[in-house]
């Protein structure tokens, strides 16, 4: 059995690059899944389907929302937001692995078998801590995706990541950057203790099972996350909500209480493939990194 071990030779500067890197890796090759998650997520009116009075929605399902965006805007809108992409995942994927291991070692004070439900503590406050500090680029990647094909001639919102941050800055005030920071703290802490713990729980070494760690990692974080998944989404891509209680509201009496699942297959392609790809390439990186560093070292995950 494997574990997310707090005592290891890599540096936590190594861990955090390694971490990041995988988080990266994992983020550019998954964000077209996300993408369409969020549309599916943001999507509340529908599309009048034609005379007779009946409507449809514009996005059904994922490659049924991912080809629409491709035929409609072009087969790069999949990777908008892409740049906050990165900067959120090197940010907080760093963090949230990085710190994992120190912040269990303070919670635990023991090299020893360490119980599960203090691994998902320590998985909870290393979300919580590290969204905290990356919801800006959350944000704005959140809102680079919602925004779909626009009419002639009108203006894009924003002119890429790095204008996004300089235009809510000017146009919302500094604290706008931290919009639906409580849903998405909870949103955060919940699906990284539901990742890491239960992956650090039950993974062995070796390829298969660090596939099936990471997808079960994945269902079992987006059935928890999914309702605050939604509201995080929203409240970031739609200044129309007053608060996080009042997006909560107004979503389930306007769509009922399955609104809050939409995109929940989107969201677990998008989960369980990005958990999958992050475990992969960080157990590699930090053997690679190990190796580097002693040859004859165990991998970070130690068992």
């Amino acid at each position: 059995m494997a574990h997310l071990h707090p005592k290891s030779d890599i540096s936590f500067v190594e861990i955090f690059l390694c971490s990041a890197f995988a988080a990266c890796f994992a983020e550019f090759c998954t964000i077209p899944l996300d993408t369409a998650k969020v549309r599916l997520q943001l999507q509340r009116q529908t599309a009048p389907a034609g005379d007779g009075g009946t409507s449809v929605p514009k996005y059904t399902g994922l490659l049924g929302t991912m080809v629409t965006i491709a035929q409609e805007e072009g087969l790069s809108a999949l990777w908008k937001g892409v740049t906050a992409g990165l900067h959120r995942q090197f940010i907080y994927g760093g963090l949230r692995i990085g710190l994992y291991g120190p912040v269990k070692f303070f919670l635990t004070g023991t090299s020893g078998v360490i119980p599960l439900y203090q691994k998902i503590l320590a998985a909870l406050i290393t979300g919580a801590v590290a969204i905290i500090v990356a919801n800006p680029t959350d944000l704005v990647k959140v809102r680079l995706q919602a925004e779909g094909k626009l009419p002639p001639g009108v203006p894009k919102r924003y002119d890429g990541a790095l204008d996004a941050y300089r235009t809510i800055v000017k146009q919302e005030g500094l604290t706008a950057l931290w919009t639906g920071l409580g849903p998405n703290i909870a949103r955060n802490a919940i699906i990284n203790a539901a990742e890491l713990a239960s992956y650090d729980e039950v993974k062995q070494d070796g390829v298969l099972t660090h596939i099936l760690a990471g997808l079960g990692a994945g269902f079992f974080a987006v059935s928890i996350g999914s309702p605050i998944d939604v509201v995080k989404s929203r409240m970031m891509g739609d200044s129309s909500y007053n608060s996080t209680v009042d997006c909560f509201i107004k979503t389930i009496q306007n769509e009922g209480i399955f609104a809050l699942y939409k995109g929940f297959f989107p969201n677990f392609g998008r989960l369980g493939s990005w958990n999958v790809i992050m475990f992969l390439t960080l157990e590699q990186v930090s053997w690679i990194t190990r190796a580097m560093n002693q040859p004859h070292n165990l991998l970070y995950f130690n068992h």
